[in-house]
């Protein structure tokens, strides 16, 4: 009897150490697919140093809950992004709607995650309770410039951003267009770097009008607390699908459910989401596919004689 219940006990233990043995092999296996190191990428809606300083502490809650390195850097633009991504060299880009759909054309990224904002309420440019996946671009200028109309903005100089942002070229410039304005020719385009200089622009006199998101104008109060009765939005435009949280073609699935789940997370917590309410203005992320930025493609065939 005593013989059996040694056989039996021994037959218990070697099955609990195969159990074992197997299950830290398959955490082996799934460690092996993923990176040794996340490089993690901003694109600059403001300067780009201040924008690294407010980005850089989420390298190490994501360190915390995906056990690898992480990086966060800055591009220089919405470009070397997508070549850094098509590279390789970056596995995580925070892309515009129109950068996602550039890197996606260009087989470098899929969209994982979309960001969601607060709704902003106009006429005050203030943030609601509403969350909401989709913003809209506005075009400023300074209150009482004679500028009340988009008909008053030919011959003026436009402040905008690079051809590929959605907010601060695609869609203003795409329904202008349909309107009978044809920025590229009736206007003095002024290409600056980053939605706040965009505003600076304005604000300084070294453009008449700018294109914005919906409303960059509090990006700047801290340093200007009188900037919203300075500058007098004339037009928004239609909804833009929110921000993307993409990744490389190259990560599996696994990991990009992981990588998914510690973004959700990190931006619930009170640090998480300080850092990406900061950065970009968004409040959470949900999951996301490439159908949703459909209309993207629609508005860059609208502007791409002028655009492209």
């Amino acid at each position: 009897m005593n013989f059996k219940r040694i056989v039996l006990a021994g037959l218990s233990l070697a099955a609990a150490l195969s159990l074992a043995a197997c299950g830290q092999s398959k955490k082996a296996e799934a460690k092996k697919d993923e990176p040794k190191q996340l490089n993690v990428q901003f694109v600059p809606s403001q300067q780009a140093n201040t924008l690294e300083a407010k980005a850089k502490p989420l390298a190490k809650l994501l360190q915390a809950e995906l056990g690898i390195p992480v990086k966060v850097s800055v591009s220089t633009d919405y470009n070397s992004i997508v070549e850094a991504m098509a590279s390789k060299q970056v596995q995580v880009g925070f892309l515009p709607p129109d950068g996602y759909v550039q890197a996606h054309r260009q087989k470098a990224a899929d969209v994982l995650l979309q960001a969601q904002r607060f709704a902003v309420v106009q006429p005050n440019g203030r943030t609601s309770d509403k969350l909401t996946s989709s913003y809209r671009s506005e075009i400023l200028v300074k209150t009482g410039s004679g500028i009340k109309t988009i008909q008053d903005l030919k011959g003026k100089r436009i402040a905008t951003q690079e051809v590929t942002s959605s907010s601060g070229y695609i869609w203003p410039a795409a329904e202008l267009k349909a309107k009978g304005i044809d920025v590229a020719k009736d206007a003095k385009l002024v290409t600056v770097k980053g939605h706040d200089q965009g505003v600076m622009a304005v604000l300084n006199g070294d453009a008449d009008a700018a294109f914005v998101w919906e409303d960059a104008r509090t990006v700047v109060q801290k340093d200007v607390p009188d900037v919203m009765k300075k500058l007098t939005p004339i037009y928004f435009t239609q909804p833009i699908p929110n921000d993307t949280i993409s990744v490389s073609t190259d990560l599996t699935p696994a990991f990009r459910k992981k990588l998914a789940a510690a973004f959700i997370k990190i931006a619930k917590s009170k640090k998480g989401h300080a850092i990406v309410s900061e950065v970009y203005g968004h409040e959470g992320y949900v999951t996301s596919k490439d159908s949703n930025f459909d209309i993207v493609r629609t508005y860059e065939k609208r502007v791409e004689g002028d655009a492209k």
